[in-house]
């Protein structure tokens, strides 16, 4: 297929393929990243295919890409949490029980923002801003897989602060 025809192709498919990333993504920046990254698979394999209907074709490459997407973030938020899923960080329970989780959760903010570069705002923006991997590339200007590496890092430095001051065991 030549690159003028693909164009004609995308015009004719973007919004279809947009519409099922996001209804599985349901974010919107998400969507139009796997909208292109399923455009791109499907210009990489478009000689191959050989049915005359595109439009399944594009909605199972679009489907796997978010699929892919939303194991591999879920993924990522859940080795992210687990170090600290134990942490009491919602007030129940008595007066002196919300006391001791509001100075946890004071502790813990005080050491995510006093880690160090490269660690701290990775840190700040992953855990007190609840930000994606993605997003959080996008804002430092850093590749996404040394974000992971960062944030990996951070939660081990976190674990270490948080234990030896007697919250996280």
């Amino acid at each position: 297929m030549q690159e003028k025809d693909f164009e004609a192709f995308v015009i004719q498919y973007e919004k279809l393929v947009f519409t099922v990333c996001y209804q599985l993504v349901k974010d919107y920046g998400e969507a139009q990243n796997l909208t292109q990254d399923t455009f791109l698979s499907a210009y990489q394999h478009i000689d191959d295919y050989r049915g005359d209907n595109y439009k399944p074709w594009l909605i199972r490459i679009a489907s796997n890409k978010a699929k892919d997407f939303l194991r591999s973030a879920y993924h990522r938020k859940v080795d992210a949490t687990d170090d600290f899923e134990a942490l009491p960080l919602r007030a129940e329970g008595s007066a002196e029980e919300q006391s001791i989780t509001r100075d946890s959760a004071r502790i813990i903010e005080e050491a995510i923002r006093g880690l160090e570069e490269p660690y701290h705002k990775v840190s700040v923006l992953y855990f007190l801003e609840e930000r994606s991997l993605d997003e959080i590339a996008g804002l430092l200007g850093r590749p996404p897989k040394t974000v992971e590496t960062q944030l990996y890092r951070a939660r081990k430095k976190l674990k270490a602060i948080l234990t030896e001051r007697g919250i996280f065991v």
